[in-house]
């Protein structure tokens, strides 16, 4: 079957299952790219603040089951869907017990403040991507959209860049405006070499800030394209990417929404 116009939406945050300006927008942009023709599969953590009962997750056995291995302990993945209406565009939760309950000192519904951030990230990643192949459902456009999604360029690029599912795939990340309010666990690059990538993969990053936009330019790195959704980056984060020559869009550029990535989609 022709993948074309098959978009995976991978996103931090998406309304109603979260409220806010960036879920508004990730159900803007899963809805507003399905009625510019494309079809749309989309994953998101389930967080601790999404309410199941009420959005009608329900769990998907066939998916479920497998464990993934972090700093030497096995993390279950829960797998449950739910339909997002009024498009019926399937909606992957990634859940997990240790990662994604929420926590009383939560500050935001993504629980930026977390210490094991890294962790929850790379758990989304490889939960996603191990679901995804399951799904034998293969992209054109496989869209990373937030912080905790930002890992999946290096993993498809390193890890799942021979799977049959990704290999013709266009990456696109986008840099959202939500941060991480704690910095990153200073073993988050020895986890990172733990879970398979090289030392060349991670060497540029060990004399950088643990933070948020150590993040952003890993998925910058294996990525196709950059779009930045948010209009507060860094300049420095910007220059990045020109100074890659991948291409990309500014906020400023994002007036028409949903219509401008499915234009940006087509150019590459």
């Amino acid at each position: 079957m022709a993948n074309n116009n098959r978009i995976l939406l991978i996103s931090q945050e998406i309304a109603p299952y979260l409220s806010g300006a960036d879920a508004q927008f990730g159900k803007e942009l899963a809805q507003g790219l399905q009625s510019h023709g494309f079809e749309v599969r989309t994953f998101m953590p389930k967080f601790g603040a999404v309410n199941e009962r009420r959005n009608q997750l329900h769990e998907v056995i066939r998916l479920s089951g497998i464990n993934i291995i972090i700093d030497d302990n096995d993390h279950p993945l829960i797998i449950k869907v739910a339909s997002l209406q009024p498009s019926r565009i399937q909606v992957y939760f990634i859940d997990n017990d240790d990662y994604f309950l929420k926590a009383d000192d939560d500050i935001d519904s993504a629980g930026s403040n977390r210490p094991d951030n890294d962790e929850r990230a790379i758990f989304f990643s490889r939960g996603t991507l191990e679901t995804a192949k399951k799904l034998r459902w293969d992209p054109k456009i496989i869209q990373c959209s937030g912080w905790i999604a930002a890992l999946i360029p290096m993993y498809l690029k390193r890890m799942y860049n021979d799977d049959p599912s990704f290999k013709t795939a266009k990456v696109v990340y986008t840099v959202m405006p939500g941060k991480l309010t704690l910095p990153v666990d200073e073993r988050f690059l020895a986890k990172l070499k733990a879970d398979g990538f090289s030392t060349r993969d991670i060497k540029k990053f060990q004399d950088l800030a643990l933070d948020t936009d150590l993040f952003h330019r890993m998925a910058i790195d294996f990525s196709h394209a950059v779009i930045f959704q948010d209009p507060d980056a860094t300049p420095a984060l910007i220059e990045y990417v020109k100074e890659s020559g991948k291409p990309y869009l500014t906020a400023d550029q994002l007036e028409n929404g949903p219509q401008a990535y499915a234009e940006f989609y087509k150019s590459l």
